[in-house]
Order: structure tokens, then C-alpha cells, then sequence
């Protein structure tokens, strides 16, 4: 038998039938561009469309007012930290034009210009110099209020989530002015707040079962897989369900999954809430790799790090975008390889923000905390600022893929909806960078410029 191809080929991408129900005819040649990064990053320039509206977070426009959402100058606008594409660089595919379409759009990524090293830090911080990023607007300060009210609300009076000596900690962690920035076509603040009860959620499993707050890899593997029995419920007999129910409640982690997954289903369509179900699946999959290193007191190699990262991430976030944002990406199309690349690019690229941002916190802490800085510094045998720089530049990689990806499948696709939720994507990746470069309470950067 001869040997299998150690290079894999991408399935070939054909119009989803939700597509097809949507009367959307997606040219043969459109479509072949989705999975082709060449031809997207390195090919021939495709025909230019007609001006769109102003590119928005990402690289992406803003909601326009055909959306009946948002108006348009509350997420993006041109500003001094962005420059124009470089003379010669390829253009990337526009979406589509015509009656209906001018708040679906998607631009050309433009690359904003690396800040100066000397930039000052100041109350609200300061990006990462030399990281790509996309500068947005704060957020609603209004919505940020009325989130921040509410989500306090439920985790001290709903599901009791920590003790009074960690408010300073809750309160610093900014979740409100967090998920407000992360989702700015979100109807509703009762949408917002889907959100932030899952990104809360998740974060007292992370802390309570691995990290900040009593967490060790020891025991990991049975308290994640009972904790998801709170959003993937348990199915067995009369004699043993209660003694099941009653376990929801057994400590924080669980209530707060129990509450928040009770809340999104109620809005979620039955599809949207399995979706979310499957990417908590790969979150805990995540921590399980990284404390079996733990116990093993093993430093991964980077390609296994990042293979690690890719479950633990941020990726139950962006995921989802259509439920926040009042509407579903069918999911046949959610489903097609080339939608779960830009997803998980885009999970990858924020995870590794996370690693940046959070370097000095994490070696404050106790033991050995691992992030791409440090498994790059101990497996390539670099200077801790060497092996800082060099993560940063593996962030802009995976960021630049991520465009690309997304402006392919774009133009591949011109479904209404699939506009929609890359540009919800790339708004959510944007917002996580606003969140980390400003949020000063828990994070600062080292001294390596």
C-alpha cells in the first residue's frame, strides 16, 4: 500500500444548499478561491469592486444603517494608527455589491502602522508595540453601565459565584466594557448579556478548577467533565438524575454554567446551542492537555503548544456571534471547512493576544505557567525578550491568515448571513485586543523595547 500524503488537501468547497435556499448563486470561480490562501494572499488582483462603506474592526465595515442596528461611525473609521495597503501588496476580494448589500461588505484588510515603542502608558494602557491589531472605538458607555449592573447582579445574587474577598478581582476583570466591545451589532443588552454570562462562566472554571483560585491539574479531568454536565445535560434514570441535579449546585463553576447555559438556550436555536456545547468540549479538552504537561512538568514542543491552544482559546466566544448578535449562520454553512478555518484562525490569533498580554502576570504566579514566550524561549533556545518578539510575530502571521481567510470565503460565499458573522468575527478579535491592551488592573508589559 503506498504511503499517505504527508500534505493534506483541502477538501474541494462547494455552494452549501443553504445557499441555494437563499436563491444565491456562487460562481464556480468565486468558490475555488475559498480555500485557495495563495491566490488570496499571492495571486493575481481580482477585478475591483465599487467603493464600499469605511472599513470597520478587522478590516471589516461597520453595521450600516440598512441593518436598522447600528449606525455606522460607532464601531470604525479611518485613524491616524492605520495606513494604506502597500504599493504592489494584493488586493483582497470585495463581497458583494448591488441592491441591499451596502452594510454586507467586506474591504481589504488595511494594516494599521505598529505604534511607536515609546508610546506612554497611561490610564488606559497600551498595545503591544509591533503587534497587528485594528484600533476600534470604546465601547457604548451606556451598554457598558447597564452590563456591568446586571452581570454583578447574577453572579452575587443568582448563582453566588464568589466570596466578597475576590470582588476587587471581579470588578477589575471589566467584563462588561469586555463583551460590549466584543459585540457591537448585539440588538439587545438582554443579547450582551448571553455573553458575558458565558465569558464569567467560564472564567470561574478556569480559575476554580485550573488556575488562580485553588486550580491544579489533579482530579481536572473529573471536575470539567461534571462541570459539563451543566451545559450538556445528563440523560440517565429516575433513581439518579436527582442526585445529578443536586451536583449543579455543588460549587461555583457549576452554577455559573448551569445559569449562563440555561439563559443562552433560551435564545439560541437548538443548532447554535450545540455548536456552543461542541467548542466547550474542545475548551476542556484544551486544559486537559496543558495539565497533563503540568504533572508531567514537560515544556511541549511549540507545534504541540499550539495545538493545545487551538482547544484551550478563546473560540466558544466568537462562535457565538449570530446568537448575540439576534440572528443564526445556518449550520451547513457554519459547518463548511472552510467557516471552521476562520473561526479557528481567529480563536488562535486572540489566544496568542492572551499569552502577550498576560506574560508578566503569568510569571508572577507560582510555578511554571506556560505560554508561547515561554515554550518558545525553552524549545528554540531563545532570550526571554527574543522569544517574546518571536510570539508576537507568530500572532501577526496567524492575524494576516485570518483576514485573508475570511475576505476569500467572503467572496466565495455571498451569503447574507456568512457576511454577517465574519464580520461579527473580526469585530470579536478586534474588541479582545481593545480589552487586553486597555484592561491595566491585570495586565502590564515587560521591558522589552
Amino acid at each position: 500500500m503506498p504511503a499517505p500524503d504527508p500534505d493534506p488537501v483541502p477538501t474541494p468547497w462547494r455552494a452549501p444548499e443553504s445557499a441555494a435556499h437563499l436563491g444565491v448563486h456562487v460562481p464556480a470561480e468565486a468558490a475555488a478561491r475559498v480555500l485557495d490562501l495563495a491566490g488570496a494572499t499571492g495571486g493575481p488582483a481580482p477585478a475591483p469592486s465599487p467603493p464600499g462603506p469605511l472599513a470597520g474592526p478587522g478590516g471589516f465595515p461597520g453595521l450600516t444603517d440598512s441593518t436598522g442596528l447600528t449606525d455606522p461611525t460607532s464601531l470604525a473609521s479611518p485613524t491616524a494608527g492605520t495606513t494604506a495597503t502597500p504599493s504592489g501588496a494584493p488586493r483582497l476580494p470585495r463581497g458583494p455589491s448591488g441592491l441591499g448589500t451596502s452594510g454586507l461588505r467586506l474591504l481589504a484588510p488595511t494594516p494599521p502602522a505598529s505604534p511607536p515603542a515609546d508610546l506612554p502608558a497611561g490610564p488606559a494602557g497600551r498595545p503591544i508595540p509591533g503587534l497587528y491589531f485594528h484600533p476600534v472605538p470604546d465601547p457604548d458607555p451606556v451598554r457598558v453601565e447597564e452590563v456591568s449592573r446586571r452581570i454583578k447582579a447574577w453572579a452575587q445574587e443568582e448563582v453566588d459565584l464568589f466570596p466578597d474577598d475576590w470582588e476587587d478581582d471581579f470588578d477589575g476583570f471589566s467584563v462588561a466594557g469586555y463583551m460590549v466591545g466584543c459585540h457591537p451589532d448585539a440588538p439587545t443588552v438582554d443579547h450582551l448579556m448571553l455573553a458575558t454570562r458565558l465569558m464569567v462562566a467560564e472564567n470561574a472554571v478556569d480559575d476554580c478548577y485550573c488556575e488562580d483560585h485553588g486550580g491544579s491539574p489533579v482530579g481536572l479531568g473529573e471536575r470539567l467533565l461534571l462541570a459539563h454536565t451543566a451545559l450538556d445535560p445528563l440523560h440517565t434514570t429516575e433513581e439518579y438524575e436527582p442526585e445529578w441535579a443536586r451536583s449543579l449546585h455543588a460549587d461555583a463553576p457549576r452554577r455559573a454554567y448551569r445559569s449562563a447555559m440555561e439563559y443562552f438556550v433560551q435564545e439560541a436555536s437548538a443548532s447554535q446551542a450545540d455548536r456552543l456545547r461542541h467548542d466547550m468540549a474542545r475548551l476542556h479538552l484544551g486544559y486537559l492537555a496543558e495539565a497533563a504537561w503540568a504533572l508531567e512538568e514537560r515544556v511541549p514542543e511549540v507545534w504541540e503548544y499550539l495545538a493545545m491552544r487551538q482547544f484551550n482559546n478563546f473560540r466558544p466566544c466568537p462562535t457565538i456571534t449570530d446568537t448575540v448578535g439576534g440572528y443564526e449562520l445556518p449550520a451547513d454553512l457554519h459547518a463548511q471547512p472552510a467557516m471552521q478555518r476562520v473561526i479557528a484562525l481567529a480563536g488562535n490569533a486572540t489566544t496568542i493576544v492572551n499569552d502577550l498580554y498576560s506574560y508578566m502576570k503569568e510569571l508572577d504566579a507560582p510555578g511554571v505557567h506556560l505560554n508561547l514566550p515561554v515554550v518558545l524561549a525553552e524549545r528554540e533556545n531563545l532570550s526571554e525578550r527574543d522569544a517574546y518578539l518571536k510570539a508576537v510575530e507568530v500572532h501577526n502571521d496567524l492575524m494576516h491568515t485570518f483576514e485573508s481567510e475570511a475576505a476569500a470565503l467572503a467572496a466565495g460565499c455571498p451569503v447574507p448571513s456568512v457576511q454577517r458573522f465574519l464580520r461579527g468575527v473580526a469585530a470579536w478579535v478586534d474588541g479582545n485586543h481593545r480589552w487586553h491592551s486597555t484592561n491595566t488592573y491585570r495586565y502590564t508589559l515587560p521591558d522589552f523595547w
